[in-house]
């Protein structure tokens, strides 16, 4: 039996104070984000292109239109403000930094509210130093995680290790390579790590690199690299990052391409700052 005050599982119910730190927490970053120069967009609920972003398309939720074309619903906003920005808003507006504020929606019944960004021709200090002064404003000091997903890719393309493997993070079934110079990069943490690079072989070593000139002037103190890191969306190929505070992943970006256009970009989960912006304030009380 199913009461009339009963909401599906997964989705959102904001009201009172709850709702008091969701509009604020909106307000803050958007005023941010307009100083910084983004021009703001709301994408359809619906899509037809969602299907290209997500590497597991189970979470998709379909639907058919007028013409009994498969849609789903947004369950991933970037695809869609890129497309649509690069494609359809060319002509009219010239603006490369575009935010929106917006939920996705996840089988079968997920809603997630985020706040995001995507930097056409953008770098991933771009979309890195964006996201910091957002978190700033908020008074938020999460851990930042710094990766790069080319690493994963290289040590399953021509080292032997699955991607399965990196991504449930096997240490024990990594640490077996006939390589022994993967020891020392699953040990990789700080950046003192990085400072002597010799052993590991050109191909790593570059990407490696890659990750050192970002942190070299980066001051951020809660910071861990992660080099064996392996994001699941499809579009990203370069840096990225992930923010987080004991088990809550606050904000997630980086360097990526869709359709051979190169681009950067951050999103910052909503509903998981309000718990943590609430649970501060009872602590405090």
């Amino acid at each position: 039996m199913i009461f009339e005050h009963e909401i599906p599982s997964g989705s959102k119910l904001y009201f009172g104070q709850s709702a008091k730190v969701k509009r604020y927490i909106e307000s803050q970053t958007a005023n941010l984000l307009y100083i910084e120069g983004f021009e703001e967009i709301v994408t359809p609920i619906f899509s037809y292109h969602q299907h290209d972003s997500l590497e597991d398309q189970n979470p998709l939720i379909r639907l058919n239109d007028s013409n009994n074309h498969t849609v789903t619903l947004r369950a991933d906003s970037t695809p869609d403000v890129v497309r649509i920005a690069t494609k359809r808003l060319k002509r009219s507006m010239e603006s490369k930094k575009w935010f929106y504020i917006q939920p996705v929606y996840l089988y079968p019944t997920k809603e997630q509210y985020q706040i995001g960004g995507e930097i056409i021709e953008g770098s991933f200090g771009d979309s890195l130093e964006v996201t910091l002064k957002l978190l700033k404003t908020l008074e938020i000091n999460p851990i930042l995680q710094i990766a790069n997903i080319r690493i994963p890719k290289l040590l399953s393309q021509k080292y032997g290790i699955s991607l399965d493997i990196l991504r449930s993070m096997q240490i024990e079934t990594i640490l077996k390579s006939e390589y022994k110079w993967i020891e020392n990069l699953v040990t990789i943490s700080s950046k003192d790590d990085l400072n002597d690079l010799s052993h590991y072989p050109d191909d790593i070593k570059e990407e490696l690199v890659k990750i050192k000139k970002e942190v070299e002037s980066l001051e951020y103190l809660n910071l861990i690299i992660s080099p064996l890191f392996y994001a699941k969306m499809r579009y990203y190929d370069s840096l990225t990052f992930k923010m987080f505070i004991g088990n809550e992943l606050l904000a997630m970006g980086g360097e990526y391409s869709i359709e051979d256009l190169k681009a950067a970009g951050f999103a910052i989960y909503l509903d998981e700052c309000i718990r943590l912006k609430l649970r501060n304030k009872e602590e405090k009380n």
